[in-house]
């Protein structure tokens, strides 16, 4: 019996494996509205027997949004159309999950097979806003306006509104997008946070909207049911975020509330040259934060086959698996993996319309 395919229990809530589908943006709403793509996209995840499903990352606010396509959850009318997924999630066997972002200075861009730049504000694009007024730079030259308190104070607000609105969606997992050169990742780190008050400088001050946030979320969102964090713990750059400070970070936020941390990379600034691209490159790093912190962890990036997850798990370096990618190759990615460990219970994850004719004569 594999480790991959065994539940996994957080707070009242119960993974039936520890397959997880990672937010994936799919460029593909209108308004922030999910839609019948958004559906069939998802609920094919949990068909394929995933056992967590997460949402893409989903804008708190109309300028949050990295492209005029994504998904939002800034109106109470997003509300329902978000319900019908996470039905269709739970009737197939799996927990439905929401990553709620603001994509600071990377927002309004066009969908990446549309060019991936910066939209004028003259062309449907918007005004963006940044801890400061430094563009991100390469196909996003865009300067931002920095953010005032107030400023700041609106998004805090729009991110615990958008708690509440997942909560009301029927999602029973709930993710801060602290990563990716989005908002929060450019306050953390000092490659994009130039402020000068107490929210840029030392690492308290940079990690302060990040531990702020947080916060006001957990006073929010149930305790019975996860709160967990995507967070960027290296920028592989001169002068970036490192893992040791990162490590700080995330024991503060365990203490605040943190059920899980989903460890991610990068993203910054263009310059990815330095980053260790390979198979399961970031494993090791999330096991060391599992081992020095004692969080749940859940891994990510380049982990394509199963013995590859199973060896995550049962090395200790992971709580659970997370797949973007492959998962677009294939839904069904789960059931393989578990005929390619040896694991019966991988019969039981498809549906009885599937799995009689599925299952080798």
């Amino acid at each position: 019996m594999s480790q991959l395919f065994s539940p996994y229990s957080l707070k009242d809530v119960t993974l039936r494996n520890r397959v997880a589908v990672s937010p994936m943006c799919q460029y593909s709403s209108e308004d922030g509205f999910p839609n019948d793509w958004h559906l069939v996209h998802l609920g094919s995840r949990a068909v394929g027997g995933a056992g967590l499903v997460i949402v893409e990352a989903t804008a708190v606010s109309p300028e949050g949004r990295i492209s005029p396509a994504d998904s939002g959850i800034w109106l109470d009318d997003h509300v329902p159309e978000f319900a019908k997924i996470t039905r269709f999630l739970k009737q197939h066997g799996a927990v439905a999950g929401l990553q709620i972002a603001h994509a600071g200075r990377k927002a309004s861009a066009r969908r990446p097979w549309e060019g991936d730049d910066h939209i004028p504000n003259d062309a449907g694009g918007w005004q963006t806003i940044a801890p400061s007024a430094v563009a991100f730079g390469g196909n996003l030259p865009k300067v931002p306006t920095e953010m005032s308190l107030a400023e700041i104070a609106r998004i805090q607000t729009a991110f615990v509104d958008a708690a509440k609105r997942a909560l009301a969606a029927g999602f029973e997992w709930l993710e801060l997008h602290f990563a990716h050169g989005y908002l929060a990742h450019e306050f953390y780190s000092p490659l994009a946070n130039f402020r000068t008050d107490a929210y840029g400088g030392s690492f308290e001050n940079r990690t302060r909207f990040l531990r702020e946030t947080f916060d006001a979320v957990r006073a929010v969102w149930p305790e019975r049911l996860p709160l967990t964090v995507r967070l960027c713990v290296t920028d592989w750059l001169p002068g970036g975020i490192t893992v040791e400070e990162s490590i700080e970070l995330v024991k503060q936020l365990k203490s605040a509330g943190m059920d899980l941390l989903d460890v991610s990379h990068g993203f910054v600034t263009p310059d990815i040259s330095q980053v260790p691209w390979g198979p399961g490159f970031m494993i090791p790093i999330t096991g060391r934060i599992r081992r020095e912190t004692s969080i749940p962890t859940a891994a990510g990036w380049m982990i394509t086959e199963a013995h590859q997850a199973e060896a995550a798990l049962v090395e200790e370096n992971a709580d659970l698996v997370l797949l973007a990618r492959e998962l677009l190759r294939d839904p069904y990615w789960p059931y393989h993996a578990a005929l390619a460990l040896g694991d019966e219970r991988g019969h039981t994850l498809l549906p009885p319309q599937y799995a009689r004719a599925a299952r080798p004569r």
